[in-house]
């Protein structure tokens, strides 16, 4: 279906690929909301390699491209969050890949505005598209996951409320630096591997994670 790179990758000896799949909502509507951040690391990670995403394939906006020699699959299911397993377990069967090469990037409100955490595996946490996606892996959990702190919803403020609602001008500036920080581990990961990039990036944000805090008291 997508043209001859793709193919290639599976006939030499190249690197075995790494998926990367951001959860969000389709649509301008819901364009720099919260629930959206999956999404927009992807977008960020896909600028920094030129890599256009500019194809439709299992559901997702898609995008492929390399770090260094390591290939790399960029996708954005646009089925709506709550079913956004019916893009990423097409998209890792389609490529023939393990799950602990298939990375998810999602939102989090059980880490503080812009704090990331990269983790091998782990349940859905009452995330919907966390919920999705295992399902469709056939209840499997065993895959990697970027989890992206948006905070937690003020007061008695409804969660789903909180999740659609567009970051304060604070907020985004946390979130754009968390972008970055993402981007940078994710490359890290493509050349080191999960275990090594994991235990350096999540030391290194355990401490922010330590200084958002204490601004916050």
């Amino acid at each position: 279906m997508l043209n001859g790179l793709s193919r290639r990758l599976f006939c030499t000896v190249s690197p075995q690929p790494w998926l990367f799949v951001g959860l969000g909502n389709p649509g301008d509507k819901y364009r720099g909301t919260r629930h959206n951040v999956g999404f927009e690391m992807i977008d960020a990670f896909a600028e920094s390699l030129g890599i256009p995403m500019d194809t439709v394939h299992c559901k997702a906006i898609f995008g492929q491209g390399l770090v260094g020699d390591v290939p790399v699959f960029l996708a954005k299911p646009q089925t709506y969050m709550n079913l956004s397993g019916e893009s990423a377990g097409p998209l890792a069967a389609y490529y023939k890949l393990p799950l602990n090469r298939v990375v998810v990037f999602h939102d989090d409100m059980g880490l503080p505005c812009g704090v990331l955490r990269l983790h091998h595996k782990g349940g859905h946490g009452s995330h919907n598209g966390l919920k999705s996606v295992i399902y469709h892996l056939r209840g499997n959990r065993e895959f990697p996951r970027l989890r992206i702190g948006i905070g937690k919803p003020p007061g008695q403020m409804d969660p789903k409320a909180f999740l659609l609602q567009k970051f304060n001008a604070t907020a985004r500036e946390r979130i754009d630096e968390a972008l970055q920080e993402g981007v940078a581990a994710m490359k890290l990961l493509t050349s080191k591997g999960l275990t090594e990039s994991s235990r350096c990036f999540n030391t290194e944000q355990k401490y922010k994670h330590i200084r958002v805090q204490n601004m916050q008291t």
